[in-house]
């Protein structure tokens, strides 16, 4: 039933951040995460929260966990409490973005192979890539963007970063996977294509690869959260995922 997919999976994130973190600071409703070799990614210093927690609080429970960085991320993992939030959190200078938790399910689609890389494999096109992103970003927060990566391995029992590599060997498209073996619980997350390699099926190649590898692992709950406003939604869709549920993510500079 997709409520029960969907609390094994809200588990399953709430667990990894903890996990990948270098510091938590339990708080009502939830926790902060914090990693000072990451202090300009968002992600890797944010507040959590995967509990109820009374709106009105949440605003100062934000302000006393992250006062000291220049920026406030709040990840929200339950459609109703974010909901409940999401008023609160825009009055006090917060831009609210909905996220779609899809689940896959059948068989994995037709594709060509992915394989193992690693993290220094992928370093230059990962690069290229957040520079296209973010333009205008300094390389301090490059560097903490494409390294926060290796902290990745902390989050699950097992983690693999996937890469599609083109004849040349260049790796043009790459994912990461974690699996709970466990749980039965795989996620994909940041399936990214180099722009020069767009539309030509590396990302094809790596999503089967990654669910390919979650179906051995006897991972029944494979799931990835997608952007509700962007295109990669509908392109999922396509390939056998489906809307299970949404969480919120609040965020200032």
């Amino acid at each position: 039933m997709p409520n029960s997919e969907l609390q094994r999976i809200n588990s399953f994130l709430s667990a990894f951040a903890r996990r990948q973190a270098a510091r938590v600071v339990d708080l009502p409703g939830g926790f902060a995460v914090h990693d000072d070799a990451f202090a300009h990614s968002h992600a890797n210093n944010q507040v959590v929260i995967d509990a109820a927690v009374a709106p009105e609080a949440l605003v100062s429970i934000a302000e006393e966990a992250l006062g000291h960085l220049p920026h406030r991320m709040v990840s929200v993992l339950d459609d109703e409490v974010g909901m409940a939030c999401a008023e609160r959190l825009t009055r006090a200078g917060y831009t609210h973005s909905t996220y779609l938790v899809m689940l896959h399910a059948g068989p994995a689609p037709a594709g060509g192979p992915a394989a193992e890389v690693d993290l220094d494999t992928i370093r230059v096109p990962l690069t290229r890539r957040w520079r296209g992103f973010l333009p205008d970003a300094d390389d301090e927060v490059i560097r903490h963007l494409v390294d926060r990566r290796e902290a990745r391995r902390r989050g699950a029992d097992v983690v693999h970063f996937l890469g599609a590599r083109t004849e040349e060997g260049e790796v043009a498209s790459w994912a990461d996977l974690y699996l709970d073996p466990a749980t039965g619980t795989a996620q994909i997350e940041d399936l990214i294509t180099s722009e020069a390699h767009l539309g030509r099926g590396y990302a094809d190649a790596v999503l089967t690869t990654a669910l390919g590898l979650a179906i051995g692992n006897d991972c029944g709950t494979r799931f990835l959260i997608a952007d509700a406003t962007d295109w990669p939604r509908h392109w999922y869709e396509r390939r056998g995922f489906s809307v299970i549920g949404h969480s919120h993510c609040f965020e200032r500079s």
